[in-house]
């Protein structure tokens, strides 16, 4: 999040964290952010007003809020440490978040069968000829085909 005073950025939570839409997990997307502090949400959810990105950093919200000085660079840093990552694995990164918390019959399926099975293990892009795995340890990267997810 840009920390730019010029802008006046803000988080602002809304009774749409507090439940309405709960996740295949039973819980709100808010409590799955702040999974080992259960009394996290409801504090957040208690406080009036926006988040300014110094403020949304500290309490969690947001990862990091870098001020326009350093914005280019933490952002072109995180796009490479995202792009060297295969796809595939970006999907199964992806499922973890989307999955965390209780296991219900339905993150048992989507999250752990599909993503972690079905989508890095047996995929070209992790055990092809030029896949991540076989390429582990040797010289040089994988070559990811940027078109199997």
């Amino acid at each position: 999040m840009l920390d730019d005073p010029d802008r006046n950025n803000r988080v602002w939570l809304s009774p749409m964290n507090a439940g309405l839409l709960p996740m295949s997990n039973g819980l709100t997307r808010l409590q799955v952010r702040f999974l080992g502090e259960p009394n996290a949400p409801g504090e957040l959810l208690a406080r009036e007003g926006g988040f300014a990105p110094c403020d949304a950093e500290k309490a969690g919200l947001v990862s990091f809020a870098p001020d326009a000085m350093d914005w280019d660079d933490e952002v072109r840093l995180a796009v490479e440490a995202r792009a060297a990552f295969s796809p595939d694995a970006l999907t199964g990164l992806e499922a973890n978040l989307r999955f965390a918390g209780p296991e219900t019959m339905e993150t048992k399926i989507f999250g752990r069968l599909t993503a972690w099975q079905n989508w890095i293990f047996q995929r070209p892009n992790a055990v092809g000829e030029n896949g991540a795995l076989t390429a582990y340890g040797q010289q040089g990267r994988p070559q990811f085909d940027w078109k199997r997810t």
